[in-house]
């Protein structure tokens, strides 16, 4: 399947959804579903931006450049980052039911990972030397994962957010993988939202989303930076880096499951001999 095909929705052009205030807006209403958010604001130096939360949690993700966060009683100054493939950041979550401004002196581009959810949390700031970072798989499915967000490293009550670099030409999310269905102690059911950047400006990458169920999502995208790619359900993967270009993603993901937890079941077809 391409992206001109049935479920082309669930593949996000670069600018499809921008509006006034964000380069890229997806919210539970475009995406059909009931908890995950993402937002890509890009703020001209001096620039500042003020959002409510209403009933989802935020976090305030530098992906290029740094910004003050400033809520009712908490002010975070975060030094940001080159680019995404530079290094970690750091990070701050601001809770719902808040109202929250984002203020860049030299300019920058900032991702607003967010989820519906039922308890208001503290504001508080995630620094970037307390991210922890793996390298998972091997060979050609080589990657790197920063879980600045993940369900055992950073408290929220709804929100799991971690962001993955893949070496060009490797393959990642693999073998393919699915969360769609509540299966206590195997499995939880969680939205996922891909964001995607390409290193060099004419690098690219594919996603496939395949069915697991009659019906379910279908997706075989070329992605380039800008992109998204959402996941209500099916197996997911493998994401694969151009040769020669890295691939940077950010995963937002969020469900109804009473606990926080990120459970997952590979795909059975593609499992023999990985390691």
């Amino acid at each position: 399947m391409t992206n001109r095909e049935p479920h082309h929705d669930l593949y996000v052009p670069k600018g499809a959804t921008a509006g006034a205030h964000y380069a890229l807006d997806i919210d539970p209403e475009r995406a059909g579903w009931t908890y995950s958010s993402l937002r890509i604001i890009e703020l001209e130096p001096g620039g500042t931006h003020l959002f409510t939360t209403g009933d989802s949690e935020w976090i305030v993700l530098p992906l290029e450049g740094g910004c003050t966060v400033h809520t009712a009683n908490e002010e975070f100054q975060l030094l940001g980052r080159e680019s995404v493939f530079a290094s970690v950041t750091d990070f701050a979550y601001v809770p719902r039911d808040a109202r929250a401004t984002i203020a860049s002196g030299a300019g920058g581009r900032f991702a607003l990972a967010g989820a519906k959810c039922e308890r208001q949390l503290p504001a508080r700031y995630g620094p970037a030397p307390e991210v922890p970072v793996e390298e998972r798989g091997s060979g050609t499915q080589l990657r790197q994962v920063r879980n600045f967000a993940s369900a055992d490293a950073f408290d929220c009550d709804k929100l799991i957010a971690v962001e993955v670099i893949t070496p060009g030409g490797n393959w990642s999310s693999y073998p393919p993988h699915k969360h769609d269905e509540h299966r206590p102690g195997e499995e939880a059911e969680l939205e996922e939202i891909y964001y995607f950047e390409i290193d060099g400006p004419h690098g690219f990458g594919y996603q496939r989303v395949s069915p697991s169920r009659a019906g379910g999502a279908d997706v075989l995208a070329e992605v380039r930076s800008g992109d998204a790619v959402l996941v209500p359900d099916g197996w997911h993967g493998p994401s694969i880096a151009q040769p020669g270009h890295a691939m940077y993603y950010l995963n937002v993901m969020a469900g109804p499951g009473e606990t926080r937890e990120w459970r997952i079941c590979f795909h059975p077809d593609h499992t023999e001999g990985y390691r």
